[in-house]
């Protein structure tokens, strides 16, 4: 996307090898903080953000208590999420925000890694986790059991080999071809609802194929398994920068079966962590602390002016 990638290459290769084969690296890391005295840099805002006490004051009694929030993350959303090639830290636009958040609500924020999304809202719902700062994708079935608070838009395209051999450009032309998708994610819904269609219309089915990460799902398509992984824009564009010519987006400027899509923290349902969220991101949005990270990661295009909570209308 934009000179700083180029920069973290050689950093984030090792990192996404690892995240790809998150078992053989020792499954979930040990928890690495952020949010700490020295942490300011890491906020993207040249300065430490001043502790709200009106917010810490607000948190859930078993925060307070223990100075601290567990965020669960999958480890491989860049530029969101980045898992440290050290398998003990996370970066990314999604770390930073948490440092900057931690320091507004005057805690630590430490990071655990579940092995995939669907293992992330469960934690979630069960009170493993505190929340995830995410962001993920906010869904009205998904608001059932967990509520989101969102900070950014997100849009689904394709990642396809160089020069697009099987020309995938929509949904329409991935009848017949092997797409590769996230595991429980809301791509993987709405491409196997295409497959349906494509047999409805007399076309040869979708060949789904889930994968647990972003980094597998890559793979796929760069030693030719899938030929296309269809995924949030965003981190697309992230490993489309990195793969030095070897892939490309296609279907960009198309809905590709999403209305508008928001994305966001998850918290438990009704839970009151979420309106304290919420708060704390209308802050970093207000005060500039956001809009410098986005465009530290170059999401620019991401951004939101207004946080919410369960934006989602379908």
């Amino acid at each position: 996307m934009r000179n700083m990638f180029t920069r973290r290459i050689a950093l984030t290769v090792g990192a996404l090898s690892c995240t790809a084969l998150l078992a053989a690296c020792g499954g979930n890391p040990p928890q690495a903080e952020t949010g700490g005295k020295d942490s300011s840099a890491a906020t993207g805002s040249g300065a430490k953000v001043t502790m709200d006490k009106a917010l810490h004051d607000q948190l859930p009694a078993k925060v307070l208590k223990a100075g601290k929030l567990i965020s669960v993350n999958n480890g491989s959303f860049p530029p969101y999420e980045i898992a440290g090639s050290d398998g003990h830290t996370l970066t990314g636009a999604s770390a930073d925000l948490s440092t900057a958040l931690g320091q507004l609500l005057g805690v630590t924020i430490e990071h655990v890694t579940a092995d995939g999304l669907p293992s992330e809202l469960t934690g979630i719902k069960a009170g493993r986790y505190d929340f995830a700062v995410g962001p993920i994708g906010d869904f009205k079935e998904r608001q059932g059991a967990n509520d989101f608070v969102d900070w950014v838009r997100e849009f689904v395209v394709f990642a396809v080999p160089k020069d697009n051999p099987k020309k995938i450009t929509s949904l329409d032309t991935a009848c017949g071809r092997k797409i590769a998708v996230m595991a429980g994610g809301s791509a993987e819904g709405v491409i196997k609802t295409q497959s349906q269609t494509c047999v409805k219309d007399g076309k040869p089915a979708v060949q789904v194929q889930s994968y647990k990460d972003q980094p597998s799902s890559i793979l796929a398509v760069k030693s030719g398994r899938a030929d296309a992984f269809f995924s949030s824009q965003a981190p697309l564009t992230y490993f489309v920068q990195q793969s030095k010519g070897e892939l490309e987006l296609s279907g960009t400027g198309q809905s590709n079966g999403f209305d508008t899509l928001y994305q966001g923290a998850v918290v438990p349902k009704n839970g009151e962590l979420r309106d304290v969220l919420l708060k704390a991101f209308q802050k970093l949005m207000d005060d500039g602390t956001y809009g410098q990270i986005m465009k530290k990661w170059g999401l620019e295009d991401n951004e939101l002016k207004q946080a919410g909570i369960n934006l989602a209308k379908s």
